[in-house]
């Protein structure tokens, strides 16, 4: 093999199509040219493309001298034209001269002889006048003309030229004059003939025997006279017009003779140019090739069949030859084939060449650093024109880094396929057309069809996609919709149909495939099953608008069928009602059996109660023992009929724990909805407050609210200040004030002692005071909330007046703690934690309870006061006198201060009794051994008079205004008969 390689190629009729198995494209080159140091054929052009090239370059010449030629042919005309004019004339004047001659003969000698010569002279001008006539005429008779310039002795070769001059310069201005003068002496003539014609009639009627006349030969003297000079004339602008016609030759002549000399020039210098142009060509496309040639990735090879090899600087380099050595042998380059490669590379090489004239093989041939690396060489045969092999030119590129990258790829793909086959997902790809081309196993279990048996399947049979609605195809339009949106289309919830007919929900997901031009190259379509997590989502949105523990609809979904319903009432003009029901003895069986009786009886209540309901109406559990129901399309009188049937159903219910059995009774708020303004939420509240208010007339009865009822006004406004405290709470909206307690007996304290009042921000208008919202919020338990953020803030307060003050700032500060406060076991704990977080002396806080409050709830007060009385806090009784207590009471309560009730003390001045009761409570306040405070003291001189009779403190808008708690300064107070009360 080597040796056939290196000695020749094989005949090109081997590689021509006429051999069996032969596709051979051979190359033909002609005569030889050499690029670099590669001979080829040199170029010859066809005969054709000289003579193309060659016109291409005289053709300006040919066009001048075409022109010349033109020109001096116009002018040859009318110098030959004129020519003929100016015979003519000669012979117009001639004819002119004897016919004047002949007509005067004739008047004398009297003779016919004489007048016939004068009518042939005549004749001759006559032939003339008809000549031109019929020469201005638009489509001439070219017979008369020609007999008629035939007659005025112009010759027959001039007759054509001179008829064509006339007809084209007869308009031009050297012609009109001559044309003019011709025309007049026509006219002249016709005159003479007249007088000929008079004198012959004269002479004719003298020779019949008329009387002889003189003859007056006047007026032909006077033509002849006038003619003469226009003859003459003619003669003149005749010689005029052959001077113009030698001037204009001469200067066309001059002019394209200038002309000649530039153009010559210029065209001369644009063959200079061009030729130029032609040889910066060659030389920028030879520097190009040897460019491309040695800057060029590939390398290129040459080899002749006289056995010589040109190696490109390129190849050189990629095979680790240097410039300087001679190129190898063919067998010597074959020898650095790689053993593995070498014989099949030497036999595709000869097999290429023989079959098919072109080769491309790969290899790996041992290059710089005998490191052998992959090489693509590829090459053509050449032969000439007989058919003998010439050469074979080819190039070679270094292909081992593509290889590297074509194994990365393939083992990036191979990741990417494991990748597919291991994720859940189901994976579609699919070509242009739509046809099926890769199932993932994932799509092959979630299908039904397997990858063998898809591929080529049209995507709509193998992925059946209906929307979950309309049951209409899906991937259809997600295909169309696909085409028409670059970025495909997000997931989207429908229904698979397998290949068994199952049915599942999926997420169906399509993303365009594009190359890297960004053409279009398929698409993919990724499946997820959704059926568990529609379930889920179900049972999730099941439980987001039901009840845990009954299965009933929750308060938000309530709140939504309510909201229709409102809807339809207004734009429908149905009615509506709505029930808010609150068990009466829930608590019993919660507190005596615990809460898993509480919850069993809640879910016993929960079936019995649909059962006195209609199918269209609605079962909620607001929460707690607390139900509402909402009667759609229902009149008030059959309202109020469900109601009390589900009330008597209710109190007939006898449950049983434990062998203990428990009845029940329940309250309910009745709402009547008919084109209310209300909102749902106010529509609730009216109907919690309803419910309320039976519970309060009595409970286990149906309360129908009523607009003008004044207890459930004053019900549903406790409620709106219910909504804004928790609001209040929510958002921080209460501020501390504080008000100067002022020591009348002793000397003025270290420090301030103060009470600590709340009040609630209200960001429309002014604070609110605590007589607005405290009722409100002991009625509907939420005065512990306000009092742990009472406390907080108090001792948060403290310390801040303490780090910025110094540790005497405060000398007392009281806060008031409600009765739900003091029995309550967290509330404590919570109060004790405040103690330890802002580290605030036991001793500096006293809690102020009233004297209902201590004494409604006397053991937790007991419990309450003691522990934190032995810790260092103090206590004192409020409101002291305005109860129903006695002083019994008193000796079992732990407290440090008796707060006499304001009402004795705004009074006293004017009031014995008041003033009594004032006294009275100061004096056995100390007996048992507690200081007392003096509420309300509004004026100097209730102030004076409470010092007069003991009192130790007073308190009121007498001493100081309250002021915000956290504003305070570390300064006494001076009261109005000179005891310092403040400084602010």
């Amino acid at each position: 093999m080597g040796r056939a390689l290196a000695g020749g190629l094989p005949r090109c009729e081997d590689m021509r199509p006429g051999k069996a198995g032969s596709q051979a494209q051979v190359l033909t080159l002609p005569a030889a040219v050499s690029v670099g140091s590669m001979p080829l054929e040199k170029t010859r052009f066809p005969l054709s493309v000289q003579y193309r090239r060659t016109l291409a370059i005289i053709w300006p010449f040919l066009a001048i001298l075409l022109v010349l030629l033109c020109m001096g042919w116009a002018s040859l005309m009318v110098l030959t034209a004129v020519r003929a004019s100016i015979t003519a004339e000669s012979a117009w004047s001639k004819a002119q001269k004897e016919a004047v001659y002949d007509l005067v003969h004739y008047a004398q000698s009297r003779q016919e002889r004489d007048y016939q010569r004068f009518l042939n002279a005549v004749e001759v001008i006559r032939w003339d006048q008809r000549m031109r006539e019929e020469m201005d005429k638009p489509d001439p008779d070219r017979a008369l003309v020609h007999e008629g310039m035939l007659r005025g002795q112009v010759q027959p070769a001039d007759v054509d030229t001179t008829y064509h001059a006339y007809r084209s310069f007869h308009d031009f201005n050297f012609m009109r004059r001559v044309v003019a003068l011709w025309k007049q002496g026509d006219r002249g003539m016709a005159d003479l003939v007249v007088e000929g014609n008079r004198l012959r009639e004269q002479i004719l009627a003298e020779a019949k025997g008329a009387a002889p006349h003189p003859v007056d030969l006047e007026p032909v003297y006077q033509i002849d006279n006038w003619i003469t000079p226009k003859a003459r004339e003619f003669s003149v602008t005749l010689g005029d017009v052959a001077r113009q016609v030698e001037f204009l030759l001469v200067f066309c002549m001059g002019l394209v003779t200038a002309m000649l000399v530039p153009l010559g020039f210029l065209f001369a210098n644009r063959m200079v140019r061009r030729n130029l142009a032609f040889e910066d060509a060659l030389t920028i496309s030879e520097e190009r090739f040897q460019l491309a040639v040695t800057g060029s990735n590939d390398g290129i090879w040459d080899w002749s069949a006289r056995g010589s090899l040109y190696l490109s600087p390129r190849f050189r380099e990629l095979v680790g030859l240097t410039p300087t050595q001679p190129a190898p042998s063919l067998p010597a380059l074959l020898s650095r084939l790689h053993p593995s490669d070498d014989l099949p590379a030497r036999r595709r090489l000869w097999l290429q060449a023989r079959r098919a004239g072109v080769i491309d093989i790969e290899c790996r041939l041992r290059a710089i650093g005998d490191e052998y690396r992959w090489f693509r060489i590829r090459g053509q045969a050449i032969c000439d024109p007989h058919g003998q092999p010439v050469r074979m030119v080819g190039s070679m590129s270094d292909t081992n880094d593509y290889r590297a990258a074509a194994m990365a790829l393939f083992g990036e793909k191979e990741r990417l396929r494991v990748t597919l086959e291991a994720i859940r997902d189901a994976v579609v790809t699919t070509d242009t057309a739509g046809r099926v081309q890769y199932l993932n196993p994932a799509a092959e279990k979630l299908t039904g069809w397997s990858d063998r048996d898809a591929l080529g399947q049209a995507l709509g049979v193998v992925c059946k996609v209906v929307d979950e609605v309309s049951h209409a195809p899906l991937l259809t339009s997600l295909d169309q919709a696909l085409r028409e949106t670059a970025g495909g289309l997000p997931a989207r919830e429908a229904v698979l149909i397998t290949r068994d007919d199952r049915k599942i929900l999926v997420d169906a997901v399509t993303a365009p495939i594009y190359d890297e031009r960004q053409r279009l190259l398929g698409m993919v379509v990724a499946l997820r099953d959704v059926s568990q997590e529609r379930e889920h989502q179900a049972d999730l949105n099941f439980r987001a608008s039901h009840d845990a523990l009954t299965g009933l609809i929750n308060r938000s979904e309530f709140d939504r069928r309510l909201s229709l319903a409102l809807k339809h009432a207004r734009t429908e003009g149905r009615a509506h009602a709505v029930l808010y029901l609150d068990l009466d003895q829930f608590k019993v069986v919660n507190d005596t059996c615990g809460h898993a009786a509480g919850d069993e009886l809640i879910k016993q209540i929960s079936l019995l109660m649909p059962q006195r309901l209609r199918a269209t109406d609605t079962l909620a559990r607001l929460g707690g023992d607390e139900f509402a129901v909402l009667l759609e399309n229902c009149q008030p009188k059959d309202a109020l009929r469900i109601a009390e049937q589900l009330r008597e159903t209710l109190v007939g219910f006898r449950f049983a724990w434990d062998g203990k059995p428990f009845s029940l009774g329940v309250s309910i708020g009745l709402v009547n909805v008919q084109d209310t303004p209300m909102t749902p939420a106010e529509v609730l509240s009216t109907a919690d407050a309803t419910c309320y208010l039976a519970k309060e007339k009595g409970r286990n009865r149906v309360q129908v609210y009523s607009p003008d009822d004044h207890e459930l006004v004053r019900r549903r406004g406790e409620m709106e200040w219910t909504s804004r405290i928790r609001e209040a709470l929510e958002r921080n909206l209460f501020q501390l004030y504080a008000q100067d307690i002022l020591n009348l007996q002793g000397p003025p304290l270290t420090g301030r002692h103060v009470e600590v009042l709340v009040r609630m921000i209200d960001p429309e208008g002014p604070l609110v005071l605590p007589m607005a919202f405290i009722p409100a919020a002991e009625r509907f338990g939420l005065m512990t909330e306000i009092d742990r953020w009472v406390v907080r803030e108090m001792l948060a307060t403290c310390a801040e007046l303490v780090a910025r003050d110094g540790p005497d700032a405060i000398a007392m500060c009281a806060v008031n703690v409600s009765g739900s406060s003091l029995g309550e076991e967290r509330f404590r704990n919570f109060v004790l934690d405040q103690f330890v977080r802002f580290d605030v002396p036991f001793d500096r806080i006293c809690f102020e309870v009233t004297e209902t409050t201590a004494i409604a709830n006397l053991g937790a007060a007991n419990r309450f006061m003691s522990e934190l009385k032995a810790l260092g806090c103090r206590f004192a009784l409020d409101d002291f006198g305005s109860g129903w207590s006695s002083f019994a009471y008193l000796k079992q309560l732990p407290v440090d201060y008796l707060k006499i009730d304001g009402g004795f003390v705004k009074d006293m001045l004017d009031d014995p009794i008041d003033r009594s009761m004032v006294e009275t409570i100061n004096r056995i306040g100390h007996v048992m051994g507690k200081q007392t405070i003096a509420e309300h003291a509004e004026s100097p001189a209730i102030i004076a008079e409470l010092r007069r009779l003991g009192v130790d403190f007073a308190q009121g808008l007498g001493v100081t205004e309250p002021k915000p708690f956290s504003r305070l300064r570390a300064t006494g107070l001076v009261d109005p008969s000179g005891r310092q009360l403040e400084t602010n």
